[in-house]
């Protein structure tokens, strides 16, 4: 079934560091409650750089209340398809993508696998980087030294807090999210009411309305930065859940911890960047050191701290799931070791684009809707899967490529193929100079009397919604019958 195999004795599941990995958790060690799931995501979004959001929303030419229609539709709905991959975690009490073996096969998985591994790297590293900036950007407001040794000693201290709390594991990060809560919670409310004369309601409702085009676009990047960004772990903090917890409850505080901080973030990032358009150009480069220039002196600290655990929280979590990911991938290793190679990786990469990199957010966010279409494929296919399982998963299958989820499911891996490959045909590259390396999207706006690449539709991003939707449908017709004789109802 696993590495290891065993049940973990009571000394070590009462040690700070968390040993378990991919294989199943035992019934004695699954307490956790649906309202358990509230605390890791409100912390990993209760940051400042939610506001930030407010510039990308704006960004597509939409008003203000265009942009806050989007932000509550787009942020609530991601987190509650989250919440329903959190239902996986329940049911099976193993990672997410171990879970995704009972549709893909046990060695199919890997495909999807990759691009989960990726996304999950991407986005720890970004966070980091965000951290790092932010220092520097704080300290020069200070008037202190912001240059390459204080980069440098701000990326190893942020790294270092990243690769110890995703090594110690699930109960250590549980604890600490719930700290971080209310922490951040406090200095977010302190930065909001410090800056909130800065608001100009009549220059808010004055900025012009935009397309239908320029709303979809608006609403899939608000879609894939937030809850589709995080969606391909979401079973993972779900998986100490006790056996009779409900479905609905774990969608439903899932849904609430993800979704209550972003969408009151986005919605003062919007009345304040709407009032301050000259913010929008930094916030571009460094977004929580631009928020953080507006601010008097005397808190300045303070919300560095606040904005950098805030961070952290956020590059945790998906640093301990990226290592549980890489163990489902084949590599066999301790999780903590598994943990710690994937902070190398976040070290170098947050190294290189602080230091080398000419610009990152946009190749970022190029790269971001590039992995979100396979993942939006993935995800459409593992809520089918979901939904058309009546029972729990197969403990032992799940690791058995003879079991009965097979080796291989040719359904699920063609579908999330030819999802994608339609999918990336409809998005296009829109930071063309930044990333030029991904130019080669859009191939299909043309063909469908879309305007092509320089049309309206080829800002609204069609593609996300079209992998997700189209992936959720074909899966769920096709597989019904397999999954009905998996469970051995036919």
């Amino acid at each position: 079934m696993s590495d290891s195999g065993s049940t973990l004795d009571a000394q070590t599941r009462a040690s700070l560091i968390e040993h378990n990995g991919i294989e199943v958790i035992s019934e004695e060690e699954r307490t956790a409650k649906p309202s358990d799931l509230f605390w890791p995501w409100f912390a990993a979004n209760v940051s400042v750089f939610g506001m930030s959001y407010a510039a990308f929303v704006y960004g597509f030419g939409v008003s203000f209340t265009q942009a806050l229609i989007v932000t509550v539709i787009g942020v609530t709905i991601s987190f509650m398809l989250c919440g329903i991959i959190a239902i996986a975690g329940k049911r099976g009490s193993a990672p997410t993508m171990v879970l995704s073996r009972a549709a893909f096969g046990v060695t199919g998985q890997k495909v999807p696998g990759v691009f989960s591994w990726l996304i999950s790297i991407g986005w720890e590293t970004f966070l980091a980087i965000m951290a790092t900036l932010a220092t520097a950007t704080v300290f020069a407001e200070l008037g202190w030294s912001s240059g390459t040794t204080t980069k440098i000693l701000a990326c190893i201290a942020i790294a270092a807090l990243i690769v110890l709390a995703s090594v110690a594991g699930y109960h250590t990060i549980m604890k600490m999210q719930s700290i971080l809560t209310w922490l951040t919670g406090a200095v977010t409310i302190l930065y909001i009411a410090l800056t909130l004369k800065e608001v100009d309601f009549s220059q808010v409702m004055s900025i012009q309305s935009g397309g239908m085009t320029s709303v979809i676009g608006a609403l899939v990047m608000v879609m894939t930065g937030f809850g589709l960004g995080w969606i391909n772990i979401a079973a993972d903090w779900s998986r100490y859940q006790s056996r009779d917890a409900s479905g609905s409850k774990i969608v439903a505080w899932n849904t609430l911890g993800g979704a209550v901080a972003p969408i009151l973030l986005v919605f003062f990032g919007l009345l304040l960047i709407g009032s301050r358009p000259d913010l929008q150009a930094g916030i571009e480069q460094d977004p929580i050191g631009t928020l953080a220039t507006i601010l008097p002196v005397w808190v300045l600290l303070p919300f560095l701290l606040t904005a950098v655990l805030a961070l952290v929280s956020g590059a945790v979590l998906g640093i301990y799931s990226s290592g549980l990911t890489l163990l489902s991938l084949g590599v066999n290793i301790p999780r903590p070791a598994a943990a710690l190679i994937d902070g190398v990786i976040l070290t170098l990469g947050t190294i290189w684009v602080v230091f080398f990199a000419q610009s990152f957010l946009g190749p970022f966010q190029s790269f971001l809707i590039t992995l979100g279409v396979p993942i939006a494929s993935w995800a459409g296919i593992m809520i089918a899967d979901i939904a058309l399982r009546k029972r729990d998963y197969d403990e032992q299958a799940l690791f058995d490529p003879n079991g009965r989820y097979g080796a291989w499911d040719w359904v699920s891996i063609g579908t999330m193929i030819g999802a994608s490959i339609l999918g990336w045909g409809l998005v296009i590259n829109n930071f063309a100079e930044e990333a030029a390396w991904n130019n080669w999207q859009g191939y299909l706006l043309g063909p469908l009397g879309l305007g092509g690449r320089d049309g309206d539709w080829a800002w609204a991003n069609l593609g996300v919604f079209a992998a997700l939707v189209l992936s959720f449908l074909i899966t769920y017709l096709a597989r019904r019958s397999k999954v009905a004789r998996q469970e051995g109802r036919e």
